[in-house]
């Protein structure tokens, strides 16, 4: 590899580039080049339409990704959970770092929890997912909320709850703590009341799949167990044919007994948004030592999921 700066591909939006940074970062002290952010304009950020309708899947990547292709970045980094399941032959996904925190937050005015919300409180979010989890919490635990559909980058939401328009709105931990704004969180959503969506908390760290020695450079960064999981998950989530915008959770988790990591749980969950209707089921293995093993135990819950009806409650099926 040459001394050559290496171009690193971003969204432009504030924490796409925290993000970045922190990758460039890390680049810069593995390979001792510098490292330099292009900023690109993606279709969902200048979209204002409901990412549920412009179709979610890919609307954050496509651009970035056709930089690669062009020769106008060398590699790019992107929140994970953002990525279509399908890789494309000519991209490799060189590296999946070490998780964020994957858990969904409240920020709710007067820091309040949600449990603890008034009636009819008005939550807001952008994602068909947190919407039906949540509404499904309330009907089964008596609890009277409103979840409104709002678009737009952290600073913007979180505005909804300091205007008064809002009594909470619902964002992902791990952006909030990549742009300093953790402490501004009031209430974590437990996984066992909302699963995060597929790959959430995780990057993805893209380049050309004839780039040998960048892919090598950068596969230092990956972490096993985070691929293994965040591979489940995705492959949970393609084998529902579910895009990244479709009402669908899942989370693999690592249970150690002691220091040693012993199995593998998955998590699936598929609901209408209204929350009256879910379909949600896990499943434990040995953790997988392979891409083809944690693909397997995505596809396994993914068969149960639909043997129990999960297709017919995710509306439009993305092909």
């Amino acid at each position: 590899m040459t001394d050559h700066t290496l171009r690193l591909g971003t969204r432009r939006s504030r924490l796409a580039m925290a993000q970045s940074g922190l990758v460039a970062d890390a680049v810069h002290r593995l390979t001792g080049r510098p490292v330099e952010l292009v900023e690109i304009t993606t279709y969902g950020d200048t979209s204002r339409e409901q990412l549920a309708q412009i179709g979610g899947t890919g609307v954050f990547v496509t651009a970035l990704r056709d930089a690669l292709l062009r020769g106008e970045v060398d590699f790019a980094v992107h929140s994970l959970k953002d990525l279509p399941t399908a890789q494309p032959a000519e991209l490799a996904l060189a590296a999946v770092p070490l998780r964020e925190d994957p858990r969904d937050v409240i920020v709710a005015r007067d820091a309040l929890k949600f449990t603890d919300l008034p009636r009819g409180a008005r939550i807001g979010t952008g994602s068909p997912r947190r919407m039906a989890q949540l509404n499904a919490y309330a009907r089964s635990h008596g609890l009277d909320i409103d979840t409104v559909p709002i678009r737009g980058n952290v600073d913007t939401r979180i505005r909804y709850v300091q205007d008064g328009e809002l009594d909470a709105v619902v964002l992902a931990a791990a952006g909030l703590n990549r742009i300093g704004r953790g402490d501004e969180v009031t209430d974590f959503l437990s996984v066992d009341t909302v699963l995060p969506a597929p790959g959430q908390g995780a990057l993805a760290i893209e380049c050309t799949a004839d780039n040998a020695d960048l892919i090598a450079a950068l596969g230092e960064l990956d972490d096993p167990f985070t691929r293994a999981a965040v591979t489940a998950e995705r492959s949970l989530l393609a084998a529902l044919e579910a895009g990244c915008s479709a009402p669908v959770g899942a989370l693999a988790d690592l249970l150690a007994d002691g220091q040693i990591v012993k199995e593998m749980r998955l998590r699936g969950v598929v609901g209408t948004t209204d929350g009256s209707r879910t379909v949600q089921l896990s499943t434990t293995g040995p953790v997988p030592e392979t891409h083809e093993g944690a693909t397997a135990l995505g596809r396994e819950l993914a068969a149960e999921m639909l043997a129990q009806g999960a297709a017919g409650l995710m509306g439009e099926r993305a092909h």
